[in-house]
């Protein structure tokens, strides 16, 4: 899986887990997932994994991703807030 993720300062960061992991277990808050193991895209794609990824960016909700990364800049705002 690839992950845009984001830490607790508000940094976002790219990830990259193996068998199924996701950011939560290093502390991270996810944002975007895909999966690039080959069940995921092989009936569609064969062994063309950088097709699978090209043709992802067409088919995700942008909308959903960014409510996810306005959602957590909201939240660093406010731990970091000192008012």
């Amino acid at each position: 899986w690839a992950w845009l993720a984001q830490q607790e300062d508000g940094k976002l960061v790219i990830t990259k887990e193996a068998n199924g992991g996701n950011p939560v277990r290093q502390g991270l808050k996810p944002i975007y997932g895909l999966d690039v193991w080959e069940h995921a895209y092989y009936l569609d794609f064969q062994n063309r994994r950088a097709d699978h990824i090209a043709a992802s960016w067409d088919i995700v909700d942008w909308d959903v991703v960014a409510g996810r990364l306005r959602l957590a800049a909201i939240k660093v705002r406010k731990t970091n807030y000192t008012g």
